[in-house]
């Protein structure tokens, strides 16, 4: 990474090309409390779709990196691609995005991740494919810029050793804040065997089921979740939950806060990439120097403008956008405190 311009928001993951595929026809069966869901199509049979929508450079990782660039932080992201014609649109994406890409690796042996994309309604199904990428901490780059604060997501399976070096590093520089939420292969890998990294984060993000499947129980209600994960050792737990908003616990203030979703402006079209867009605009207005209060109220309206377009990063906003949304909320929108 360059020296000249030290970097705010290191994101750390997988990113993807995601193909759009917009169903035309598909059942839906939810049980009372309209929560796990499932899609079903005929089998042995030609399904019709409404049309397919390419969207570069997407992935938890991804995502973050462009939330935070354009909420005006010095943004880097250490990521794999493949040296093919989807790595290549990638690289020059992140460029135009302002992202500095000087830990992106372009890996000639694998091709570039690709996710298909089910889409029915404002409703997704993600297939999924991540490449076994090979991640090394880059010790000396991040030694001589040291990044204010780390965004660890999704990675590939492939990638435990790696997590493991990276809080090695990471202790070793206590100025620098982690940030975590946990994708597929870091959920399945479980508590146990992410121990260090649960320890070191400063603040942990993940949804109300994610939080039981932390837990390595069936359910778990908001308020216990946010208790037992942060006796993982994060300071700050935030715990999505759809409609309901989001919850977060402070440990070290024994501070408990609840937070509604922004109203929608018009009717969702596509809820691919809201937890990270909420997630990483909480991050960014921490290391932008707000208080955990301000930061939690500037994470669902991020969340509300992605809703609005398809793919995760269309909708993200600039800094001035965020700000003016708050100038407009309704007068009991806010952080309240709870417990």
């Amino acid at each position: 990474m360059s020296q000249s311009k030290k970097i705010d928001f290191l994101s750390i993951g997988d990113v993807f090309n995601d193909i759009f595929i917009e169903l035309e026809d598909a059942n839906v069966t939810c049980d009372i409390n309209h929560a796990n869901c499932t899609i079903s199509m005929k089998f042995a049979d030609k399904i019709p779709y409404k049309k397919a929508t390419a969207v570069l450079g997407v992935g938890n990782a991804g995502n973050a990196a462009v939330s935070a660039a354009r909420l005006g932080l010095n943004t880097g992201l250490l990521t794999f691609i493949g040296k093919d014609s989807d790595g290549e649109k990638i690289f020059d994406y992140f460029n135009d995005e302002g992202i500095s890409r000087d830990l992106i690796s372009q890996d000639a042996t694998l091709p570039t991740n690709v996710a298909y994309v089910l889409q029915y309604g404002p409703e997704r199904t993600i297939l999924v494919k991540q490449e076994a990428y090979p991640y090394t901490v880059p010790t000396s780059e991040l030694d001589a810029n040291t990044p204010s604060w780390i965004y660890l997501t999704s990675i590939g399976k492939s990638a435990l050793g790696f997590q493991h070096e990276l809080v090695e590093w990471i202790t070793k520089h206590p100025e620098v804040q982690l940030a975590f939420q946990p994708g597929t292969f870091q959920l399945k890998a479980g508590k146990s065997e992410l121990s260090d990294v649960y320890a070191r984060t400063n603040i942990l993000f993940c949804n109300q089921e994610e939080s039981a499947r932390i837990l390595e129980v069936d359910s778990i209600e908001t308020s216990d979740a946010l208790i037992k994960l942060s006796q993982l050792g994060p300071k700050v737990v935030v715990i999505t939950d759809g409609p309901k908003g989001a919850h977060a616990y402070d440990s070290e203030t024994k501070e408990m806060w609840s937070v509604p979703m922004y109203p929608d402006i018009k009717d969702p079209v596509d809820r691919t990439g809201a937890g990270d867009a909420f997630a990483s605009t909480v991050v960014a207005a921490l290391a932008l120097g707000k208080p955990l209060s301000e930061a939690l109220i500037w994470g669902p309206i991020n969340s509300m403008s992605v809703v609005q377009e398809i793919g995760a990063q269309k909708g993200l906003l600039s800094q001035e956008k965020i700000l003016s949304y708050l100038d407009d909320a309704p007068g009991n929108y806010g952080a309240k405190k709870i417990g």
